[in-house]
């Protein structure tokens, strides 16, 4: 076991786990955050994204000791039912989940994306979701959704 010290949504918090233990496991198990989801466990799907110093990271093949004193955002971090984030106002404008399974990683990766580049094409955009599975094939309406969040800044 070891004493792991992690900034997650804004929020000091320190952990005790073997520190091989996946971010995932960690956020979903340790600290009740329900956001990123467990797809592939190979990090090949994306559903378990978070943002860590800026960049979106799978959680489920990162060791929780990698994430030591980064900043980790989650879904839960993005925003909330009172004051969503732009984006998740702009993927219920546009009806762009269906199952759900995928959103987080859309919404996270997305969130990465805009925040290096405010105003990406379209081909930027499929680009950065390229790694992001989705089987409900809403992906015209994710496109059109991360349009949408760049347009909204405020």
């Amino acid at each position: 076991m070891a004493r792991v010290s992690l900034r997650v949504n804004g929020a000091a918090r320190t952990v005790d786990v073997d520190p091989t233990t996946p971010l995932l496991y960690v956020l979903r198990n340790d600290l009740g955050l329900h956001g990123p989801k467990f797809g592939c466990g190979l990090g090949q799907c994306g559903a378990c994204t978070v943002v860590m110093d800026g960049a979106a990271v799978r959680s489920c093949s990162l060791p929780v000791t990698a994430a030591r004193n980064r900043a980790i955002t989650t879904l839960e971090g993005l925003g909330t039912s009172a004051r969503p984030h732009r984006l998740q106002r702009a993927f219920i404008a546009e009806q762009a989940a269906q199952c759900g399974m995928c959103m987080n990683g859309m919404l996270m990766t997305a969130a990465a994306l805009l925040d290096r580049n405010p105003n990406p094409s379209v081909a930027q955009i499929k680009n950065a979701l390229d790694g992001n599975l989705c089987r409900c094939a809403s992906h015209l309406r994710v496109i059109r959704a991360i349009q949408r969040a760049a347009r909204d800044q405020a």
